[in-house]
């Protein structure tokens, strides 16, 4: 079976649940807090509760923070490649979620941020691995050079995989002319899909299938493209065909996670043989349960989704 392999920053998510974002300068009292291993971690959780072997390459502190992460891989046993970094935790997300299960974030730099050439090569990916980078790893020198350096040198049978994020859109051209050299797999939202279109001088469709054929083109060879659009589900390309894969939609508890619940479950699930349509349904709806529960780490196994599918 191919394995998951991820490159991202696994951070330690500090949860707060507020009744409304603060004015500048001002308090606000949080109804909740809590601690959660996050960014990395939700993809590789999500995939090792679907049945994928699971690997993570990226960094990871020695302190409070980096015991977290480990911690929170063993108990799904996801193995860290690498070995943590001396003298330096892992840093933080804090994450304000809003009673619509609305977002917003603020983030620390530590100890995933200190990979290298070396370091990223303890996860030996070999022939159908699944390599996942997110963009966010893109926007700072330490975590793309390494990272540009070494996708070339991978067996050409290993397959990158990237989740663009935010940050993807506004990077250098020639970064993201890089990236995109090397991707054989596009899975994003569809704000991110259309920010990438925007900057390459096209004008989004509003379609969410059209939008999705319109990104394959900028990848690497015949490229796999998925664009989620939430509750309405993503659409998907393969070869010359794309496909919309309608969603579930459900009241929302905690939005956060939802995104990397949905790539990790997909990526499980193609590992295991299953074909990219199936697969995204399948994603949809492991996607669908976790916006029902709170937390980065709630996404559902594959029996869960099995029942959750059979109820419809």
């Amino acid at each position: 079976m191919s394995r998951v392999v991820h490159t991202g920053q696994a951070l330690v998510d500090v949860v707060v649940e507020v009744p409304d974002l603060p004015a500048r300068g001002q308090n606000v009292m949080a109804s909740s807090a809590t601690d959660y291993a996050g960014g990395a971690v939700t993809v590789l959780l999500a995939a090792a509760r679907f049945g994928a072997a699971c690997v993570h390459a990226g960094a990871h502190g020695t302190g409070p923070h980096g015991d977290l992460i480990r911690a929170a891989l063993d108990r799904e046993g996801i193995t860290a490649s690498a070995d943590p970094v001396p003298d330096l935790d892992t840093g933080i997300c804090v994450v304000m979620v809003e009673p619509s299960a609305e977002r917003t974030f603020v983030t620390t730099l530590g100890a995933e941020r200190q990979i290298s050439v070396a370091s990223l090569a303890t996860s030996e990916p070999r022939a159908g691995d699944l390599v996942c980078v997110t963009g966010f790893s893109l926007a700072l020198d330490r975590t793309r050079d390494p990272l540009l350096e070494w996708l070339p040198t991978l067996d050409p049978a290993v397959v990158v995989v990237l989740d663009p994020g935010a940050a993807f859109a506004g990077l250098p051209d020639d970064v993201r002319a890089a990236m995109l050299e090397v991707t054989d797999v596009w899975s994003s939202n569809a704000e991110e899909a259309q920010d990438l279109l925007r900057e390459v001088g096209q004008e989004p469709p509003a379609d969410l299938a059209d939008l999705t054929t319109a990104i394959a083109p900028l990848l690497r060879g015949d490229a796999v493209a998925i664009v989620r659009d939430g509750p309405e589900g993503c659409a998907v390309r393969v070869g010359e065909e794309t496909t919309y894969v309608a969603g579930f939609p459900q009241t929302p508890l905690d939005t956060n996670g939802a995104g990397d619940t949905h790539t990790g479950a997909l990526l499980a699930e193609v590992a295991s043989g299953t074909p990219w349509v199936e697969g995204c349904r399948r994603a949809n709806a492991a996607a669908a349960i976790k916006v029902t529960r709170r937390g980065t780490q709630s996404a559902p196994t594959s029996a869960e989704v099995d029942a959750f599918l059979a109820s419809l």
